[in-house]
């Protein structure tokens, strides 16, 4: 008896310590997602599970954590936020602690695979879901935390899938826990229905308008066809697309995707080989 209230005691301390000490925040008025957050931040104090639908760019990632802290969530437990792959998980933790005003490790850290930058009380927790996965095999009940977001849910990853099926048993033990998921404008319905009518708060509008332009035949290609090569790589392919933007403006970044981090690395050095003066 004496143990149990001794225990109880350690809680409850624990428990006044964290609300104390809830980190300071502000919100980015330019978000579109910050135009929603009284109706976030009311729907999860009244609802177990909350989906949020949002495009790129609405700011859902590294607000609703915020959010969550404005719905006096990780007080009784850490705030967890799963992301699909490591370098989204500490990408959104630094973003984050940056906004908060701290460094990495203090309120908001991540945990990655061979990596833990958390505290025992840190408030947010960036996590992949896969190590979210792991971590229900020595901890069932996920005591460590008392809200949960399971963001980009739209990318259906088997990881994504268990973990959603875990925590659709787990919020029915734990009635307490809180429960977020986030996806893109697609499936929101899907998600509500498989957690007995959720309720989905649309997010709509991106931060930046966003066009999309297929670029036509460059005179460059033309030439080197003329010349009798057509066996163009689709890194070659890349490096005079860059090329071509490049001449077309000095101002603003090129973001570019590759399939493999082979062809990444092969880009680069082709880039760094040429030494173009804006690049």
């Amino acid at each position: 008896m004496q143990s149990r209230q001794k225990r109880s005691n350690i809680s409850n301390n624990k428990r006044k310590w964290r609300k104390q000490n809830l980190p300071k925040f502000s919100y980015i008025s330019s978000l579109p997602i910050t135009d929603r957050k009284d109706d976030i931040i009311d729907a999860i104090s009244k609802y177990q599970v909350v989906i949020i639908s949002g495009e790129t760019g609405s700011g859902k990632t590294t607000q609703i954590p915020k959010f969550c802290l404005a719905a006096k969530r990780g007080i009784n437990g850490k705030i967890g936020c799963t992301q699909p792959r490591r370098i989204a998980a500490t990408t959104v933790a630094n973003r984050i602690a940056e906004e908060l005003g701290e460094k990495i490790g203090q309120s908001v850290g991540y945990k990655i695979r061979f990596k833990d930058k958390t505290r025992h009380d840190s408030f947010i927790k960036i996590m992949t879901d896969g190590i979210l996965l792991a971590e229900t095999l020595s901890d069932p009940h996920l005591k460590e935390y008392d809200t949960i977001i399971v963001d980009e849910a739209h990318e259906r990853s088997l990881n994504i899938d268990f973990v959603l099926g875990i925590l659709k048993k787990l919020i029915k033990r734990r009635k307490r826990l809180k429960l977020i998921i986030t996806s893109a404008t697609i499936d929101t319905e899907k998600f509500s229905k498989a957690f007995d009518g959720a309720p989905v708060i649309e997010v709509s509008g991106r931060m930046y308008p966003v066009d999309i332009r297929y670029l036509t035949a460059d005179p460059h290609l033309k030439k080197q066809k003329q010349q009798g090569n057509n066996d163009l790589t689709h890194v070659e392919l890349t490096v005079d697309a860059i090329q071509t933007l490049s001449r077309e403006s000095q101002n603003g970044d090129i973001l570019v995707f590759m399939p493999t981090e082979q062809d990444i690395r092969e880009t680069c050095e082709i880039l760094e080989g040429k030494n173009y003066k804006n690049l």
